[in-house]
């Protein structure tokens, strides 16, 4: 066997090795035992748009629980690089107003890609080994709306919260207008009018840190979203526009709702 041939060979098994390890998948987080909060139930509001009355009768009910806290983990795939890369991840918010990813993309299940990202106080912060940032003016625009659009996986905050307005557009969408420090941003919401079920949000947001940037149109989808105020086993994805196709998807396994979240708001890892 000539050398050229051996090394040829060795490319191969070194390419294959490598995608294999991009194929298994990492063990999900554990849930942490966080005490408990009191919940309460939400009322829905007057005059919402037909859509919007639609989802929230069909799916929770004309009392949902409010959330005030809710810590998310599980499994899914993101692209940071233009390659997919199974992660797992645990996402912890303060409904409306906090939250904070940790996410760990792994080889062989073996972390090899940290990112501790979110908002708290109004400024947002992002930590990986590509670098860090923090109170960036646009990040701060962008960790705003994933703050809400998040909020999707519990969606009685978008009822509870009077910060919070609907405003009708037809049978299928609503305008969501959010705070964003003394201003409002906004999300256009399509509604699948077969089923009801919130489908995807659009939002412009920014992609990317400093002065002079454009904002992107951002969707993000429910792939598949069980009924009832059980975010376990719902599915969505993030899209730029630009791109064409997702860059991520997570995977919901374990959901934990209105408990003690202030010390792992502000944890960097889990």
């Amino acid at each position: 066997m000539s050398k050229l041939l051996i090394v040829l060979c060795g490319i191969l098994a070194l390419i294959i090795l490598l995608f294999i390890g991009f194929i298994v998948k990492p063990p999900s987080f554990k849930p942490k035992d966080l005490k408990a909060m009191e919940t309460r139930m939400v009322q829905l509001p007057q005059n919402l748009p037909s859509p919007v009355e639609r989802y929230y009768k069909t799916f929770f009910g004309y009392s949902p629980t409010e959330i005030e806290t809710v810590v998310l983990s599980g499994r899914g795939r993101i692209k940071p690089f233009g390659i997919w890369m199974p992660c797992r991840f645990v996402f912890i918010h303060e409904a409306g107003w906090n939250y904070r990813h940790y996410i760990e993309a792994t080889w062989f299940g073996i972390p090899i890609f940290k990112v501790n990202e979110g908002i708290l106080d109004g400024k947002s912060f992002f930590e990986a080994p590509v670098g860090s940032l923090h109170d960036d003016p646009s990040t701060n625009q962008g960790a705003n709306l994933a703050l809400w659009a998040e909020a999707g996986w519990f969606p009685a905050l978008w009822i509870s919260d009077p910060r919070v307005e609907w405003k009708a557009v037809d049978e299928s969408s609503a305008l969501l207008f959010v705070p964003y420090g003394e201003e409002r941003e906004s999300f256009v919401v399509r509604f699948d009018p077969k089923t009801g079920r919130v489908d995807f949000l659009e939002s412009m947001r920014y992609r990317e840190a400093g002065e002079g940037k454009k904002k992107i149109l951002w969707i993000t989808r429910n792939e598949n979203s069980p009924a009832g105020n059980s975010s376990v086993l719902a599915t969505s994805s993030a899209m730029w526009l630009d791109q064409g196709s997702p860059w991520a998807y997570f995977t919901i396994e374990h959901a934990l709702y209105n408990v003690d979240v202030q010390k792992l708001l502000r944890a960097r890892g889990y």
